[in-house]
């Protein structure tokens, strides 16, 4: 189905959230780096706020008010834009009115989620409907899954891809949370156990996980139960050029056995704060929502995700996405750089419409994109 002609917009990038953390993060992002001839929008449900933030972008910004709450208002800002980033988490509670405003409106929409629950509902909800209108539904563009997704899909270019392909990615880095990414973690956390396999988890693919010492690395690897494997075999479906067979597997990679322990101790913890009421509040309260780290704090964060990549039974291929801060600095490059891949080089996507993945929707263009940024993509 060929999606009728989209009609004028008032603007090409609306950035939703803008005055949250992340959300400011974005904005900067997108005005110091977007072309002049693509125009930003920030959105939120404060006028005055969001007039503070245009004030320090340094160009001339949109304000548009809308509240998730507010139907309405998220209809007239997803038709008056191509592109919706989303910063409002966590995504499971404030998410799908934003994506059901741009799928009925015809703007293509990204977010920051890392929240499987929430990929699952709108991918069963309105993969559909995003297909037969053209529109680009992509969640999960920052640190949650761009390094891991666009980094499987770096591998496969080093591997044959006439044989199955077995790619283990292993995550190492320092960074602190902001109030909103612990909003969302501890959302996941007491969030209950879904009924059945979702549909964003695929069969295929799977690759069971343990721990174990990584020779190749000198690593030992710890199982990482993100969202990012999950994303990295949806890539393998929807594209369908990672070898006739496709599994991956994700770990924290960690120096020392008595690391993994103490790994292992500290996911308990946050699990067993997260279940209770009164430590899940004090979290809270010391992190709140729109809190984060400072640009100091930020200058000594860093990431790195190896992947060693095996087709068939040949030798292993190791390869590498490094960058700065991953959860802040970076992700806003990330996200911002989605947004300018889908208004700039919107025609030239392998996908057209669906909910769909960044290496899926966008692949190769993105990569080029984020290695003219700065993120480091490298074959050892």
């Amino acid at each position: 189905m060929t999606p009728p002609a989209a009609p004028a917009r008032d603007w090409d990038i609306t950035v939703f959230g803008a005055t949250g953390f992340v959300g400011r993060l974005c904005a900067a992002y997108l005005a110091a780096h977007a072309p002049p001839e693509v125009r930003i929008a920030v959105a939120g449900r404060s006028r005055d706020k969001l007039a503070a933030v245009a004030a320090e972008l340094g160009r001339e910004v949109g304000i548009v008010v809308a509240d998730t709450g507010d139907d309405a208002a998220l209809a007239r800002m997803a038709a008056g834009t191509r592109v919706v980033l989303t910063t409002v988490g966590p995504y499971v509670r404030y998410g799908e009115p934003v994506v059901r405003a741009c799928v009925e409106q015809g703007a293509d929409y990204l977010d920051l989620t890392g929240e499987p629950a929430f990929v699952d509902r709108i991918i069963e909800r309105y993969d559909e409907a995003a297909r037969a209108r053209g529109v680009l539904v992509l969640p999960c563009c920052g640190f949650d899954s761009i390094p891991t997704d666009l980094g499987v899909l770096w591998t496969t270019r080093a591997l044959p891809r006439d044989r199955p392909l077995t790619i283990a990615g292993y995550m190492e880095g320092r960074g602190k949370f902001s109030g909103g990414t612990l909003a969302s973690a501890l959302g996941v956390l007491t969030a209950p156990p879904p009924p059945r396999k979702p549909r964003s988890e695929p069969g295929a693919g799977r690759k069971r996980a343990a721990i174990h010492y990584q020779r190749e690395l000198g690593r030992w690897g710890l199982p990482l139960p993100t969202i990012d494997p999950v994303i990295a075999r949806r890539s393998a479906r929807l594209r369908g050029d990672y070898g006739p067979e496709f599994s991956y597997a994700h770990y924290i990679a960690l120096p020392r056995i008595y690391h993994v322990g103490l790994a292992l101790a500290g996911a308990g913890a946050l699990v067993g704060a997260a279940k209770i009421g009164p430590l899940r509040r004090m979290l809270t309260r010391m992190n709140p929502p729109g809190s984060g780290p400072s640009p100091e704090v930020r200058a000594k964060s860093w990431f790195k995700v190896t992947f060693v990549g095996r087709a068939g039974d040949d030798p292993p291929v190791i390869a590498e996405v490094s960058g700065g801060d991953p959860g802040y600095d970076e992700t806003a490059k990330m996200a911002g750089e989605t947004a300018l891949c889908l208004v700039l080089q919107r025609d030239m996507c392998k996908s057209t419409g669906g909910v769909s993945t960044t290496a899926a929707a966008c692949g190769e263009l993105l990569i080029e994109r984020l290695q003219a940024a700065g993120l480091r993509f490298a074959v050892r």
